[in-house]
């Protein structure tokens, strides 16, 4: 095993939030930082915050994100030692991270055979069970697709429907009797193909009212790996997070400890390096299951910074040198809670369509306990092109009613003018009787749809909206600076 060394110029071949946090904590860490980006953010605060930027061109802006071999000789020509992928994009792509140690640079995530063996849903499932780790009843496609409807009905109603390589969501659609199975599988193998190049599908038991418990986990190259608790995933839209908090609430200590334990057993099993998550379906009754390993840095991982006090960038950096963790398992503490919510450029009101615009005036939340990551600066432009996320808000407290309440607050003061958000929405579902009393479930928000709905504006309101909008319009303002005749001709003479 090669000895440690120090990274001195680290390439983040990523964009928005993501790149501005990581470029943060290598600038803390003495490490110079080189950002790419697509033409249409030129002048992003990631740009700003990095030593060195560099052009990504493509098709699409997205497709110049995903163009590893640009971003390896990218990384080349400014000679950095190492590439951070953040999260998104390549990742969690096996070929790139290889690509990119072929080249002599280090890749801060784990090894490609351990991106290549978890990544994909069904190889990484029957790799845990064969482990003695807990899956939940399934049937692959690709075992015999002529059979595969058939075997998927003899599982069990209510199922669901899930592409081999998916994520975020996309490809996944629940199916309650053998009619809906077909349509499912039709549907979902058109997603998975559209989203991920990959038409295979495999089906489990699809567990009614859900809690999504996921894991922290991170490994050296010396063979200590750790846990850093868990985090609560269930308050979810269209199987996409939108909180995040932890420790996972109400959790009885016996059922955490073997939740943990799994999640370590599966990590050190996949012989895994670096940061990654265990991901695990828990059902009303106690019983939980395996979902998937995402093996990266998630979106989430602040809410486990601000519990535990440590940088996992840091800690990635760390790794990727070959340094050891220092890191002892029963050292590590669990202090307070910490909330996150995900800003995005959506209407609630429109069923959560895509939001677009430019951001006219931008005044985060502050405050002790409140952080806000975003890529985000005055007269950028929303458009559809990425991801919806705009933002990340996060809090901490004492105690989870005072990380709620912490998190209302800045909700409401948050001022991001120039593009629709779900920030009022968010404050509506913290605020919910369910969600503070912690039952919890990944159907939770279609369950109080009705309740969490924009209440109708009191008529104070209204007419103060409406005095604002007459004002505002050029046609009003025009007529009030019109003086007629014949006064106008009389001049400055008139009284």
């Amino acid at each position: 095993m090669p000895g440690p060394r120090r990274l001195r110029r680290v390439l983040v071949a990523n964009r928005g939030e993501i790149a501005v946090r990581i470029t943060r904590t290598l600038r803390a860490l003495g490490i110079a930082s080189v950002v790419v980006y697509h033409a249409d953010e030129a002048d992003g605060p990631a740009i700003r915050e990095a030593d060195e930027a560099y052009e990504l061109t493509g098709e699409t802006p997205v497709a110049a994100y995903l163009d590893g071999a640009q971003i390896v000789a990218i990384a080349r020509r400014c000679a950095a030692d190492a590439i951070h992928p953040g999260y998104g994009f390549l990742s969690e792509n096996a070929a790139f991270a290889e690509a990119v140690r072929d080249a002599g640079i280090a890749f801060i995530g784990p090894s490609a055979q351990a991106i290549r063996l978890m990544g994909d849903k069904v190889g990484s499932r029957e790799f845990v069970r064969r482990h003695g780790f807990p899956v939940a009843p399934s049937a692959y496609e690709e075992d015999d697709p002529a059979s595969f409807a058939e075997r998927a009905a003899a599982i069990g109603f209510p199922l669901l429907v899930k592409a081999s390589a998916g994520g975020g969501g996309k490809g996944m659609h629940v199916a309650r009797d053998r009619v809906e199975l077909a349509e499912r599988i039709e549907t979902a193998r058109r997603e998975a193909a559209r989203y991920f190049g990959d038409g295979r599908l495999y089906c489990e038991r699809y567990i009614e009212r859900p809690r999504h418990i996921e894991v922290q986990v991170i490994g050296d190259e010396h063979g200590r790996l750790v846990h850093l608790w868990e985090r609560e995933c269930s308050i979810q839209r269209r199987f996409q997070k939108i909180v995040e908090e932890a420790p996972a609430p109400g959790l009885d200590p016996a059922l955490r400890a073997r939740v943990l334990d799994a999640a370590v057993g599966i990590a050190r099993a996949a012989g895994y390096s670096n940061a990654g998550t265990v991901e695990f379906i828990l059902a009303p009754e106690g019983d939980f299951y395996f979902l998937e390993m995402n093996t990266r840095l998630q979106v989430e991982h602040p809410v486990t910074e601000m519990i535990t006090g440590l940088d996992l960038v840091a800690l990635q950096v760390r790794v990727a040198e070959g340094e050891p963790l220092a890191l002892e398992q029963a050292a590590i503490e669990r202090l307070g809670h910490s909330i996150e919510c995900r800003i995005c450029a959506e209407d609630p009101a429109a069923d959560f369509a895509p939001a677009i615009g430019t951001v006219l005036r931008l005044r985060p939340p502050a405050g002790p306990g409140v952080r806000f990551d975003s890529g985000l600066a005055p007269g950028q432009r929303i458009t559809t092109a990425y991801d919806p996320m705009l933002a990340k808000l996060v809090v901490h407290g004492a105690s989870r009613e005072a990380a709620i309440a912490r998190m209302r607050a800045a909700l409401r003061e948050l001022v991001l003018l120039g593009v629709t958000t779900n920030a009022a929405y968010l404050d509506r579902l913290l605020g919910h009787a369910e969600f503070a009393a912690g039952r919890l479930h990944t159907g939770f928000v279609v369950e109080h749809a009705a309740a969490l709905g924009a209440p109708p504006p009191d008529p104070e309101t209204l007419e103060l909206v409406l005095a604002a909008a007459t004002l505002s319009s050029r046609t009003v303002r025009d007529l009030t600076r019109h003086v007629p005749e014949p006064y106008a001709s009389i001049g400055a003479w008139r009284n």
